[in-house]
């Protein structure tokens, strides 16, 4: 799994300044990566699972030249696909747990490609490590609608999507901030029915990602269990079955759950350790479980007792086994193998549906976490 389990691309500066995504430091030594060729190939994972009775997407990813036309075999009653954009919609219906073995077949002008895919429809996601984009390490505290839309643009015209990557997250402050003085953050942070608004700079969440679904993108999104968030907006302590059903509502498909502020509601000596770790995430599991979509859960919790034995227990899909990549020192090497290594010692724990989650590969345009107002630079990574 490696690093590939959430790619952070900094578009800030990607579309500003029409950088190239394989940003270099220093003198440009050229793209090194060899171009995709020009035929038709499938990439991606081999296997996905989904609940049964809950919205179905997926954008096949292949590589090769446009136009192209898409074909499954064995594709399962209820999904229907659309040929030109290789996007598969819809609903399995079918309440017993089974596997479909299908096929899928990619065709352009110079050639095709086909590659076995197994869709198992069962109660375990993420039977892959999910790969995506988060805005945090680019936007921090000043995350758009408008950014977003243009972050899954780049996913698909960058050729992304086409080797796999399918998740476009929001992080902290996409909600209101208390006594915040800034227009775009102040306002009532919970409708008439108790549900979180969004702040300004989200005028409609739901129409937000509606446009990433149909880019045949998944959303995802950021809460603490506090009653904070880490960069002091508001968060999801006692309000948590309501923030469940609101992002299902938005049509959210990735939740990262991040402990900040946790420890005012249960300070360590409040319950036993083990217990006061695991409740927080195991509420919040348990209710994702039961909403009528399938939705991804990332226990951000840095590693804090041993996670990676028991983060697949209170239902969660990946865990943080260290602290933020962004401030990981480097020394000899830079500070991301570090982390690699951290959870290299971990990987017994790792399966289908329990990942180790390694943070971001900073690579584009990056900004500083110890200065976060900072302007965004070139990766140090050649």
């Amino acid at each position: 799994m490696a690093f590939a389990h959430r790619l952070n691309l900094a578009v800030a500066a990607l579309f500003l300044a029409g950088a190239v995504l394989a940003a270099q430091s220093g003198d440009d030594p050229g793209i090194l990566t060899p171009p995709s060729p020009r035929e038709p190939r499938i990439n991606g994972p081999s296997v996905y699972g989904t609940r049964p009775g809950r919205p179905f997407l997926y954008r096949i990813p292949a590589t090769g030249d446009r136009p192209m036309r898409f074909s499954v075999k064995g594709l399962p009653a209820g999904l229907t696909l659309a040929p030109g954009t290789g996007i598969i919609r819809g609903t399995i219906e079918y309440r017993t747990p089974r596997s479909y073995q299908t096929t899928m077949v990619a065709r352009n002008a110079k050639g095709s490609a086909q590659r076995a895919f197994t869709i198992v429809v069962g109660d375990t996601l993420a039977l892959t490590p999910p790969m995506g984009w988060n805005d945090w390490y680019t936007f921090y505290e000043h995350p758009s609608d408008d950014l977003m839309r243009k972050a899954a643009d780049i996913m698909i015209t960058s050729g992304l999507a086409d080797h796999g990557y399918q998740y476009v997250n929001i992080d902290d402050s996409w909600m209101g901030k208390p006594k915040s003085t800034d227009a775009d953050l102040s306002g009532p942070a919970r409708d008439e029915r108790g549900m979180i608004n969004p702040n300004r700079r989200f005028p409609d969440m739901k129409a937000m990602t509606d446009y990433l679904h149909g880019l045949g993108l998944k959303a995802g999104l950021y809460t603490s269990p506090g009653p904070r968030t880490c960069a002091g907006f508001y968060g999801s302590y006692d309000h948590e079955a309501l923030d469940a059903a609101r992002f299902i509502e938005w049509g959210f498909d990735f939740l990262k759950y991040d402990w900040c502020s946790y420890d005012e509601v249960a300070p360590k000596g409040s319950l036993p350790e083990t217990e006061r770790l695991q409740k927080p995430y195991r509420l919040m599991g348990g209710l994702l479980q039961k909403q009528p979509r399938d939705i991804v859960f990332n226990l951000c919790q840095y590693g804090m007792g041993e996670v990676w034995k028991w983060g697949g227990d209170v239902g969660g899909h990946s865990w943080r086994t260290t602290g933020d990549l962004g401030l990981e020192r480097g020394q000899r090497l830079p500070g991301f193998y570090s982390i690699g290594f951290k959870n290299a010692e971990h990987a017994e724990y790792a399966g289908p549906g329990r990942w180790n989650d390694p943070d971001y590969i900073l690579i584009g345009y990056v900004g500083n976490a110890h200065s976060i107002d900072d302007p965004p630079k070139p990766t140090t990574l050649t």
